[in-house]
């Protein structure tokens, strides 16, 4: 065990016996100066490496986020209520006069240079009992950001390139929908957003791919933030004696990244008005859906998200409510949401009163993410995550800090819910496969399921070489980008699944 030192004595150089005086007395001024008790047994080095570390901290945010979200813990929240129905356009509801409005609304947008689409790719690598600075595993088996990730379709194509070709779609689309004489290229641009410990493989990874078809420049990356572990009484951790344990600030960090990053200012640049949001482990994601755009600027909101209905009252998912008589909508999660609650029936429908499952698939105004991430600094209140934290101490249970995407929702003046349908837009990967959910071997079926079906409603059929239940046929996003425009490829012909059908 190492003793602590217990005296400083004032110094200059980051190589001299004693810590830099001024800095020590800022972390005193905040309850940290625990970061330097190691100091004596440090080389000249490792006390440099110490010293920027610390000085790399903004000591005065990270003193109110702690505080304001420490103080959060514990304070009885509103009542909540179930959504308005008025709040969600359901399937059932919907017209095919609305969706083939909602299609060419979005498509005019989109072919206008309004919509961007924004991808949430960071994070950091969990497994086993705690978190890694190094990438050396994940609940998936790889090594790699799970974008890089292939879920074993015929075409052997990752997260990423599924995006990056839906995309390339939608640029097609968008600019087949203009009228003669206009224009016919359309540019989507794509931010997204990585951390520290994935920045550099998915650069590397699209530079590797040649961007996937799209062009360099209209790929923009940029980090998320970080935020120092802390103990049950807001110490920092100590990763190494000279280094502070950090981890990412969630996928709410979206906000105060692209803010920080001035790319908002970017966006505004470019004459972008709307941002398509969405996480990186859905494999049936419709990257800047038109119809789900249309809504959107047909409702007029700020805010607006994608939801399935819930399976099961104990199903993990976090469910839009509201909070409070007439609040504004917000996202419960599973483990907040009381049982009771979770498993109250509306008697008029007998489905679940709570019921509207949050999917990480969110439209916002640029207005709105402007007004969205001050708000948000402004309160410093962020989740507290408790978990193990890797320390000089071992594995030492403390809490990281995190907001999430959906902490914007009780921002918003106005939110809309646009419900989709499971088998067609949700096919997450979170686990390895043999769990029991979730799985590569789940989200590749939910695919190839899919686009059997679409291929048989463009008239082709299929033979098998495996089980029905487990095959199927996969439809290049270049070809399709919803079973659209199929007939020509399809009809009258019989495909071998498992396989993949492209031009």
């Amino acid at each position: 065990m190492r003793e602590p030192a217990t005296q400083f004595v004032d110094g200059n150089n980051n190589g001299s016996s004693s810590p830099p005086q001024a800095l020590l007395e800022r972390l005193k001024d905040y309850g940290q100066e625990d970061a330097f008790t190691l100091w004596d047994e440090l080389s000249p080095d490792e006390r440099d490496l110490l010293v920027r570390d610390i000085e790399g901290i903004d000591l005065p945010r990270i003193d109110r986020i702690v505080r304001c979200s420490f103080q959060s813990q514990g304070v009885q929240a509103a009542a909540i209520e179930p959504v308005p129905e008025g709040s969600v356009s359901t399937v059932e509801e919907r017209t095919l006069e609305e969706r083939e409005k909602w299609w060419k609304m979005g498509l005019k947008a989109i072919s206008d240079g309004k919509l961007a689409v924004l991808l949430l790719s960071g994070g950091q690598w969990e497994f086993g009992d705690g978190y890694v600075h190094a990438i050396q595993g994940t609940r998936l088996g790889s090594s790699d950001p799970k974008g890089c990730f292939k879920i074993g379709l015929p075409s052997g194509k990752s997260l990423f390139q599924l995006q990056a070709e839906r995309i390339l779609c939608l640029q097609k689309l968008a600019a087949q929908s203009l009228s003669e004489g206009s224009a016919g290229f359309v540019h989507i641009h794509w931010y997204i957003m990585t951390s520290p410990f994935t920045d550099d493989p998915t650069r590397k990874f699209f530079e590797c791919h040649k961007y996937f078809g799209l062009e360099a420049d209209q790929v923009t990356f940029f980090q998320q933030g970080t935020i120092p572990c802390v103990s049950k009484d807001g110490r920092f951790i100590m990763e190494t004696p000279y280094r502070v344990a950090k981890a990412p600030d969630g996928n709410g960090g979206v906000y105060s990244a692209l803010k920080s990053s001035r790319l908002l200012e970017d966006m505004a640049t470019r004459g972008v008005k709307y941002l398509d949001c969405y996480g990186v482990d859905n494999a049936l994601v419709r990257v800047g859906d038109p119809t789900f755009l249309g809504y959107f600027i047909d409702k007029g909101v700020a805010a607006a998200a994608k939801v399935v209905r819930k399976a099961y009252p104990q199903e993990k998912v976090g469910v839009f409510v509201r909070r409070g008589k007439g609040g504004p909508l917000s996202v419960v999660e599973y483990s907040e949401l009381d049982p009771s609650l979770a498993g109250a029936i509306n008697q008029g429908t007998g489905r679940l009163r709570f019921c509207w499952s949050n999917l990480c698939l969110h439209m916002f105004t640029l207005d709105f993410l402007n007004q969205v991430a001050s708000g948000l600094e402004k309160d410093s209140i962020y989740h507290l995550a408790e978990k193990k934290i890797p320390s000089i101490h071992g594995q030492t249970m403390g809490y990281k800090l995190e907001q999430f995407i959906f902490d914007a929702f009780p921002y918003s003046p106005s939110t809309a819910l646009f419900e989709v349908l499971r088998e067609e837009e949700f096919a997450p990967v979170k686990n390895a496969n043999g769990s029991n959910f979730d799985t590569p071997d789940s989200a590749r079926l939910l695919v190839l399921r899919l686009h059997t079906r679409w291929v048989v409603a463009a008239g082709g059929f299929l033979t098998h070489s495996v089980p029905l239940y487990a095959t199927g046929v996969e439809v290049s996003p270049l070809c399709s980008y919803a079973g659209e425009n199929l007939e020509a490829i399809c009809r009258g012909r019989t495909f071998h699944a498992p396989c993949e059908i492209t031009f």
